[in-house]
């Protein structure tokens, strides 16, 4: 499944012999009989091509009444000059409801620190952390520095969870203040990942067990906001039974989202290898386990570790990707279809209750319900040049 929520149709009533347009309409329509918040919507460079503007920095977009919306300019391939090749921006829809917006070219966008809803880093100060958030969750990921430190060492390529109760961005505060197993009002870290898979981990499975890799030894950065983090982490070559395998892990979250789109690339060291990947969720004991067989989710609501409330976990997949689940003392297991370049893509993450967004087990399955049926009935897109 490609990490995209919408669908585009370019239709051009725009002569190539002409000048640059001054603007291009956006039609944007939701074909699903459900309210869905915060989509993404992503417009390719060659479909903003007629607006004669290279830099996709300079892109703007207004809403119907004129009203100015925030975009941001992603980098998706990492490219040698790390320049921006699609434009995003989000809306808000009703059941059934479409709207339309007007892109434009003029100045370089320049954001405040009160736009960005999404935001992420590398962080060297905490034994190579990479950590990163939206409006409505936290995580971080372990690299290599952690593996070798006297005070806690680990070894681990679990995705820990944070959990926040505020909108605004709180990492680069929480580690400035270096205490953030306290809750002093927007959230803690309240999730002990340890070497499990926590939040979606990922592994290989051979001879009936799990195969995980160690930290990450290398991270970049493709885009830090203010919509979108999104960022990719290579692992060494570890042991699968005795052969080994390389990974790449690209993840991205977007505002407004509970869940974050990962996709792992697995290489493995000699040919012909046939791979089992599977993305987990840890073990807490005492989880409210669901799976929905025709939406490709499975879910668990279970109580967090310091008496703070519950915690509701997921894994969401293309119906198509779902070979089998598995376990292990650990860790609840998915296994899931690899593609012919041994890569797989799936969605995972988390709802705190103390957050007030979703508050019940009932409540987190509606969510991942209407998110799966989101995936397969994306927002369409229509671009057309005046």
């Amino acid at each position: 499944m490609k990490a995209i929520l919408f669908s585009i149709a370019l239709v051009s009533t725009f002569p190539a012999w002409c000048s640059a347009a001054a603007e291009l309409t956006i039609k944007a329509a939701n074909k699903l009989p459900l309210a869905r918040a915060s989509q993404t919507i992503e417009l390719p460079a060659q479909a903003l091509a007629s607006l004669g503007e290279t830099n996709l920095q300079k892109i703007h977009v207004r809403d119907a009444a004129g009203k100015e919306v925030l975009c941001q300019a992603v980098d998706t391939n990492f490219d040698e000059y790390h320049t921006p090749d699609v434009v995003i921006f989000q809306a808000d829809f009703g059941p059934g409801e479409s709207k339309t917006f007007t892109v434009s070219a003029g100045r370089k966008v320049v954001y405040t620190k009160a736009d960005f809803k999404a935001y992420g880093r590398f962080v060297r100060e905490r034994f190579d952390d990479f950590a990163w958030e939206n409006d409505r969750i936290a995580h971080r990921i372990y690299g290599k520095a952690l593996e070798t430190w006297k005070g806690e060492p680990l070894t681990s390529s679990s995705v820990d969870v944070w959990s926040k109760r505020v909108p605004y961005m709180v990492i680069d505060g929480w580690y400035m203040v270096d205490n953030y197993h306290e809750d002093t009002g927007e959230g803690c870290d309240d999730y002990s990942a340890g070497d499990t898979r926590g939040c979606g981990g990922t592994g290989l499975w051979a001879n009936d067990r799990l195969w995980v890799s160690r930290n990450f030894v290398y991270s970049r950065v493709l885009a830090a906001g203010p919509i979108r983090v999104m960022f990719e982490l290579d692992y060494e070559p570890f042991d699968v039974a005795g052969k080994k395998v390389a990974e790449t892990k690209r993840i991205s979250l977007d505002a407004g989202s509970q869940l974050d789109h990962f996709e792992s690339f697995f290489k493995p060291q000699e040919p012909g290898t046939t791979l089992a990947p599977v993305a987990g969720l840890k073990k807490v004991g005492r989880e409210q386990k669901s799976f929905n067989a025709e939406r490709g989710w499975l879910a668990f609501w279970e109580p967090m570790e310091k008496g703070m409330g519950m915690l509701g976990v997921a894994l969401v997949m293309d119906l198509k990707s779902i070979d089998r689940q598995e376990q292990d003392r650990k860790n609840n297991l998915v296994l899931i279809k690899p593609a012919a370049d041994n890569s797989i893509s799936y969605w995972a993450g988390f709802a705190w209750d103390g957050a007030g967004q979703i508050t019940g087990a009932e409540a987190w399955q509606k969510y991942l319900d209407e998110f799966a049926q989101g995936l397969r009935s994306p927002i369409e897109v229509s671009v057309t040049a005046k």
